[in-house]
């Protein structure tokens, strides 16, 4: 990805170019500057940098990487914090463009930085850690480059404001730990249940359900259905999960809670027909809100709609019945040509974004986004999905519809998921404060 944000010792990490905190006279120095000398040779690292001598500060140099796995390392001098009035934050930015800038000139195509200037010199982690993402965000809209961050710990981001707490605070309401046990939900089943006891009770009726569902009085209102598939959409959604279809022109119908009828096999047990009798035929079921009459048995002819049809009289005795696909999955294997690759460009044509808009917000390399655009079968990665879902900025129905295309789906059980989940409900589709929050509760980044 163009920008991720990893935890190691900046020495370890392997990139065409390695930045070093360095001072102004390019000497030797404590922390990041000093296992930097270290690693890639001491002496010889600090002949190289005695031939340039000196550095201004907001400014970087560039010598040879000797020891390290880099074949450059860009020395990047940032200011010392006084108390934020004295010009640090512009120098602190012209530190970073200057080094990109500089790696960009030597053909470099990737690059790691520590964070520069907040560890001696005391800029304050949170700032510094803004000034940085704000340079690389920038940059990134003109240049191809993978940007490293290499922080040594996650302390950086251990900063409890508002958004962070609001995070944790819908991590602890939806997420569902190893167990399968789920608070929230049980709260809800145990409230909804006293509930429809208590009702039950005040009208001396018995509880005799063994669900607050199957207990539920009658209600009436509106479905929406899909124009083209008939299947069932949510109130939100804006694009079929079945089919793909756009929701404007859905069809809205009403429904009574209780006028569910007798369909399918309860239709025939109820007539008491046998599983050998009966034989399927979705084309011919009615619509979503217009229950089927129940079945008739094979030897009787069947009612006026019904889904059912006598057995064929060239059937063999205790042959193996013939059933007919259900609507929903019948739907399902017809638009399996829908896949992937061809719902994702129809959403970016829909959007009217270029493809460079879509993968640099997704945190995407162009090279990759190329091979979604040029193979239809393309199979990605969830963590690629989740961040395309970001870039179009979709709802949280059309991420789930994107997810589905690639084999995948949002889960409870998946911090990552929850996380980013609170983000597109939220309508927060920043990925790098996504991949800053990601950091923080240490799952891996989008992109």
């Amino acid at each position: 990805m163009p920008f991720t944000i990893v935890r190691d010792d900046i020495t370890h990490v392997r990139a065409d170019a390695i930045v070093n905190a360095a001072n102004a006279q390019l000497r030797r120095g404590g922390g990041v500057c000093g296992a930097i000398f270290a690693a890639a040779g001491a002496q010889k690292l600090q002949a190289a940098c005695d031939k340039i001598g000196y550095c201004p500060t907001g400014s970087a140099v560039a010598t040879p990487a000797f020891h390290l796995p880099a074949r450059y390392i860009i020395h990047a001098v940032g200011p010392v914090w006084q108390d934020g009035n004295h010009g640090e934050r512009t120098r602190l930015a012209s530190c970073y463009r200057t080094s990109l800038e500089l790696a960009a000139s030597l053909k470099c195509t990737s690059i790691a930085f520590p964070l520069i200037s907040a560890g001696i010199y005391g800029y304050p982690r949170r700032e510094a850690l803004e000034v940085a993402q704000e340079e690389f965000r920038s940059f990134l809209l003109d240049h191809d480059m993978d940007i490293i961050l290499v922080l040594f710990d996650t302390t950086t981001m251990d900063y409890a404001d508002e958004l962070r707490l609001r995070v944790a605070s819908y991590i602890d309401d939806v997420y569902v730990d190893a167990s399968g046990y789920d608070r929230r939900r049980d709260w809800e089943t145990n409230v909804a249940a006293s509930a429809m006891i208590g009702a039950e009770e005040a009208e001396g009726a018995s509880w005799s359900s063994s669900s607050p569902v199957e207990a539920a009085a009658p209600s009436t209102g509106t479905h929406r259905y899909c124009s083209v598939c008939r299947h069932e959409l949510a109130d939100t959604s804006t694009y079929c999960m079945m089919c793909g279809h756009p929701t404007s022109d859905a069809v809205l119908e009403p429904f009574a809670s209780d006028d569910l009828g007798a369909t399918g096999f309860d239709a025939a047990h109820a007539e008491g027909a046998t599983l050998a009798d009966m034989s399927f035929d979705a084309t011919a079921a009615p619509a979503p809100s217009s229950p089927a009459p129940a079945a008739a048995p094979y030897a009787h002819a069947p009612a006026p709609g019904s889904t059912h049809r006598p057995r064929s009289k060239k059937a063999k005795a205790g042959a193996r019945p013939h059933f007919s696909l259900p609507n929903p999955l019948r739907n399902l294997l017809t638009h399996l040509d829908a896949g992937f690759s061809e719902t994702l460009l129809a959403m970016i044509d829909e959007r009217g974004l270029k493809d460079s808009q879509v993968y640099k917000r997704a945190n995407i390399s162009r090279q990759h986004f190329s091979k979604m655009r040029s193979n239809p079968s393309y199979k990605p990665t969830k963590t690629t999905v989740l961040a395309l879902a970001v870039a179009l900025e979709l709802s949280h129905d059309e991420t789930c519809m994107l997810l589905e295309r690639a084999g995948f789906a949002l889960s409870h059980a998946d911090k990552r998921d929850v996380i980013v989940e609170f983000f597109i409900n939220e309508g927060n589709y920043d990925i790098f404060q996504i991949n800053d929050t990601l950091f923080a509760f240490d799952q891996p980044l989008l992109g």
